[in-house]
This record gives C-alpha cells, structure tokens and sequence, in this order.
C-alpha cells in the first residue's frame, strides 16, 4: 500500500464535504423519503453507490477512450434520469390523497425504480464528475498506486456517502412518520412530487 492513512482519512474528509453540498442526489433522496418513507429511499441510495466506486475508478485509470465513450452514454443516462423523475413526480402528485400502504408502487416495484434514479443522478451529477474525475489526482499519485490502494479509494468513495446518504433518509422518514393527517399526507406527497419533478427538470442544465 503506497498511501498513508492520513492521505485516507484526508479523502474522506472531503469526500464528507462533498455530501454536505446539497445537489441532485440530496433532492432526490428528500423527494423519495417524503413520498414513501425509508423504504422508498434506501434503494437509491444503493444506485448512487454505483456511481460512487466507477467515477474514481475510471479516474485512476485514466483511460481516456473510455471517459469519451462513457460521457456519450451519461448523456443518455442523463435523459433518462430526466423522464425517470418526472414520471415519478407525476405519479406521486395524482396519488397525493393516498395512503403509503395503498400505493405499492413506493414499496416492491419502486425499489428497482429507486435504484436506477440513484443510478441515473449520481452518473449525470456534475458535481461528482468534477470532483472524481478533477480533484482526485489531486490527493494521491495515480500513477504509482497498487489495487490495495485502489480498493482503499474505492471503498472510502461509497462508504461516507452511503452512510450520510442512509442518515439524511432514515431522518426524513422518521420527521416523516409524524404526519398522519389526511391534510399533511397530501401537502407532503405533493411536495415530494414537485421535487421530484423539479430534479428532472434541473438535471438537463447541470
């Protein structure tokens, strides 16, 4: 292993500075927690963690043919993104009156659908791009790091994202559960569908 602990923990330090600045992931995992609590977020948390380990990757490697392909095919994962989260959107605001049990949607096929919106989001992100594919050079030498290192960096990449991005939904869903009123159940699935919309809406300009 080439890189000290200190470097380590110097990457994760900023790796938490990077969850703290509010982006697309944050608004996406707010809107999933508000319309269907935990449950509908953590799946995309998992989705973002996708992103998390393949932007420093390809960073380290430093392939470029493979950086100009993939950018074509995040333009298309970008759109994707785009219709995934107003359709959501959409969806959530005409069930605005429902309850969370009788939209399975939110629970079973949502989880696959969550995972691919954090798939989507994190792959599209500007913010992540910049920073792996930018900064990351910046903390360690790429040329002389073996796949202990690699794996270490790779590893710190989605840990302190998951776990932030797991306590931010796990708060929300809990915040959440304090609103039982018919009353605040519609103002909170109408928020989370105007969200939702609005990610998708953002992504195409970001």
């Amino acid at each position: 292993m080439t890189i000290s602990i200190a470097d380590l923990l110097l990457y994760a330090g900023a790796l938490l500075v990077l969850f703290l600045t509010p982006g697309p992931v944050w608004v996406a995992l707010v809107a999933r927690t508000l319309s269907g609590g935990f449950q509908a977020a953590w799946p995309l948390a998992l989705g973002v963690v996708v992103g998390d380990v393949l932007w420093p990757l390809l960073a380290i490697l430093g392939v470029s043919w493979i950086v100009s392909v993939y950018a074509d095919f995040m333009l298309v994962l970008k759109w994707i993104a785009v219709l995934t989260f107003i359709l959501m959107g959409v969806a959530v605001i005409r069930s605005a009156d429902k309850t969370i049990a009788s939209d399975s949607r939110l629970t079973r096929p949502g989880m696959w659908a969550a995972f691919l919106a954090g798939l989507a989001v994190i792959l599209g992100n500007p913010k992540a791009v910049l920073f792996y594919m930018g900064m990351l050079p910046g903390f360690f030498d790429l040329t002389i790091l073996t796949w202990i290192d690699i794996a270490a960096i790779c590893f710190l990449s989605f840990l302190v994202p998951l776990i932030g991005n797991l306590v931010l939904a796990a708060s929300i869903g809990r915040a959440r559960a304090l609103l039982t009123s018919p009353t605040a159940l519609r103002r909170t699935n109408l928020t989370a569908g105007f969200l939702l919309i609005g990610v998708g809406l953002i992504i195409p300009f970001t």
